[in-house]
């Protein structure tokens, strides 16, 4: 049985409250869970925000349950487990070749333009 450490979603429409619960990665996101681990409010900014259970965190960690992406964030940020490391950035929003180019052209010709009027 894979054991996942997730949020299940309660509260009201628009007002979002969360339970860290330990679940059998099968059963639904707000299904059946085999322990409430602590609770995530992010709609208040104080320090009860996050309410965790420690030693009971740590157990389930130390018996291969595997944590979400923002519960493996919350846990890095508490020291329970090292941080994941973050994938480099795709190359997608830098420039492309041509408008290097067109780059490198008109930075030559504002340099040449610069070096007319200093004369």
């Amino acid at each position: 049985m894979a054991l996942k450490i997730r949020l299940a979603r309660h509260g009201a429409k628009k007002r979002p409250f969360y339970w860290i619960v330990l679940a059998d990665a099968r059963c639904p996101r707000d299904g059946r869970f085999i322990e409430k681990l602590g609770t995530y409010n992010p709609m208040i900014e104080a320090e009860n925000r996050l309410v965790m259970k420690e030693d009971r965190i740590k157990h389930w960690l130390s018996n291969g349950a595997q944590p979400t992406d923002r519960l493996a964030k919350f846990f890095a940020q508490a020291g329970y487990i090292a941080a994941r490391p973050r994938p480099d950035q795709t190359k997608q929003p830098t420039p492309k070749a041509k408008a290097v180019e067109r780059a490198k052209e008109r930075a030559a010709r504002e340099a040449a333009a610069a070096a007319a009027a200093s004369e």
